[in-house]
């Protein structure tokens, strides 16, 4: 079975499980190629990147593509906002054979707006090559997602619980299975997905390639791959060369929790020039925001995980289109949910972990483009605020009185 892959025995022992400790990931890959032209990829793929608006590859983009197509394991490690997925759907669309109907890629990611962002995007960049990209993930209708996969798509997306149903049914076909992505790879591996997806990579061929990327490495998820990858290509993007470039981060300082609905109320005049995510810790708190905005009639939009997938796709649906502005959300959204007008972010509530800062703030400027992030920040917070900086080799300043020219 493919878990007895021959694995590399380098590392130190130590990192098990429960270590926590954040870690970065040693390049030992620095081939660099600057443009889609050099990569020779397929015809009909250049006119899809193309089209998408791509002009040069990111960092990551230049770094990571070649490796993948190449049918090396890789493990990327960049920011969000940098470019990860069109890295591995570019790989993924150079990799398939469209004359075959059926799965050759297989990808995994930790929730279901995620999954279908890529799917989305697997679907623009391969938009010549008349490939059939399926999102297998929970809260829909299995029998519809059995028919789809019936049919046989090339590169199928999804959450790992639906996923692995659907390979233990016999509906998703494995044995043509070339490569297995795990995007968010820090979120996949060590919160309570680990086990699912040992279960799912069980059942797939033994000469996978795989391929996992990730914004941040913590030393447990480094120690677990080493069971499933074989000599991988290792690629970092250092966070200091690409965080937060292009987004300004202010801060607010606010004396008591309380008094935050009227600093937000106070700023809502301003960010209702553009889209704006506000982002809270709890689902109690982003309904309870919800209603007190409504209450003082502000037009916001509010998204959590307790909500049907239904209600969850009509609320994107809506922000996506600007029919809505401001979206209010817990760090459920901070993962892979591009939306191209969001230029300001508020954290209503400091991220309770800082990685997921940079998750949440990179919603705002992605990939070159500009935005605000504006921090409410009480007593409570500033060391969490001092935290966040050094973490991400940042500065984050007070927010001026001019706020509405700079948004």
């Amino acid at each position: 079975m493919a878990a007895n892959r021959d694995t590399e025995t380098k590392g130190n022992g130590q990192g098990g499980l429960g270590d926590v400790q954040e870690t970065e990931i040693e390049s030992n890959w620095d081939e660099v190629t600057d443009s889609f032209d050099e990569m020779k990829l397929k015809t009909d793929l250049l006119r899809g990147i193309y089209a998408y608006g791509f002009e040069r590859p990111s960092a990551i983009q230049q770094r990571a593509i070649m490796p993948v197509v190449k049918g090396r394991d890789v493990i990327a490690q960049a920011q969000s906002g940098t470019g990860k997925t069109a890295t591995f759907s570019v790989s993924i669309l150079q990799s398939i054979d469209v004359g075959i109907k059926e799965t050759q890629a297989l990808i995994l990611a930790p929730t279901r707006e995620l999954a279908q962002q890529i799917q989305k995007v697997v679907i623009a960049l391969g938009d010549y090559m008349s490939v059939d990209c399926h999102a297998c993930v929970g809260g829909t209708n299995v029998r519809e997602d059995a028919k789809r996969l019936e049919a046989g798509a090339q590169v199928v997306v999804g959450t790992p619980g639906r996923v692995f149903d659907m390979i233990k049914r016999g509906i998703l076909r494995t044995k043509e299975i070339k490569m297995f992505v795990l995007d968010e790879a820090d979120e996949m591996l060590s919160r309570g997905f680990k086990d699912q997806i040992y279960d799912v990579f069980q059942q797939l061929p033994s000469t996978i390639q795989v391929v996992l990327l990730s914004a941040t490495m913590p030393t447990d998820v480094l120690e677990v791959t080493k069971s499933f990858m074989r000599e991988p290509i290792r690629i970092l993007v250092k966070r200091d060369e690409l965080t937060l470039e292009g987004i300004k981060q202010f801060y607010v300082a606010v004396e008591k929790e309380e008094w935050k609905f009227d600093t937000l109320c106070d700023l809502y005049e301003t960010v209702t020039i553009t889209q704006a995510v506000i982002f809270c810790n709890t689902r109690r708190k982003v309904d309870w925001l919800t209603d007190k905005m409504t209450a003082r009639q502000f037009t916001v939009s509010a998204m959590h995980g307790e909500m049907t997938q239904q209600d969850r796709e009509v609320i994107m649906k809506e922000f996506r289109s600007g029919s809505s502005r401001v979206l209010i959300t817990t760090d459920l959204l901070a993962r892979g949910i591009d939306v191209q007008q969001v230029s300001l972010v508020i954290n209503y509530d400091l991220p309770s972990n800082k990685e997921n800062y940079i998750h949440r703030i990179g919603r705002g400027g992605r990939f070159g483009r500009k935005g605000v992030a504006i921090n409410f920040v009480t007593q409570e917070d500033v060391r969490m605020l001092r935290e966040i900086e050094q973490f991400y080799n940042t500065q984050i300043e007070e927010m001026p009185m001019n706020i509405a020219d700079l948004v």
